[in-house]
């Protein structure tokens, strides 16, 4: 999964190790100098995930590096941070991950109007045999287009 352009910092990962079924877009609490890292490119999405406790969606292990022009009050690296969703989106990832077994994963930090949003989706776990087809399928793809490329 590429980077689609605008997007701050990119979880290139989740299309390897999820299948994405539905993507929402959140709001997300930043303090301090973390917008500043942001759009330094400076985050990791990396064995994140988000996590549903009292009606409010967190984002949990994700890393937004300390401001490399900060001072003694630059933001801890890796904390919890609020998601900002309207309650029946939220009350819909819950169910999704209650009842359907569903796991939520954030793909990527972008920026939309001067703030940064979030990219969550709800995905299902793949196994190590649906990865093995899916890496197979896209070497297959390849060689197939290198050959109409030879012949065109």
């Amino acid at each position: 999964m590429s980077r689609p352009s605008g997007d701050l910092v990119s979880n290139k990962r989740a299309g390897h190790n999820y299948e994405i079924l539905e993507t929402f877009e959140a709001g997300i609490v930043l303090q301090g100098t973390e917008i500043k890292s942001l759009r330094d490119h400076g985050g990791s999405l990396q064995e994140s995930y988000v996590k549903v406790l009292d009606s409010e969606l967190w984002l949990v292990n994700a890393s937004i590096a300390p401001y490399r022009f900060g001072n003694i009050h630059n933001h801890e690296d890796r904390r919890d941070r609020k998601l900002l969703m309207h309650r029946n989106e939220i009350r819909k990832l819950k169910v999704a991950t209650q009842e359907k077994g569903l796991t939520i994963v954030p793909l990527a930090f972008y920026l939309k109007d001067g703030r940064v949003k979030v990219r969550i989706a709800t995905a299902k776990g793949k196994k190590s045999v649906d990865k093995r087809a899916d890496i197979k399928a896209k070497d297959d793809q390849r060689r197939i287009d290198q050959a109409m490329k030879r012949y065109d």
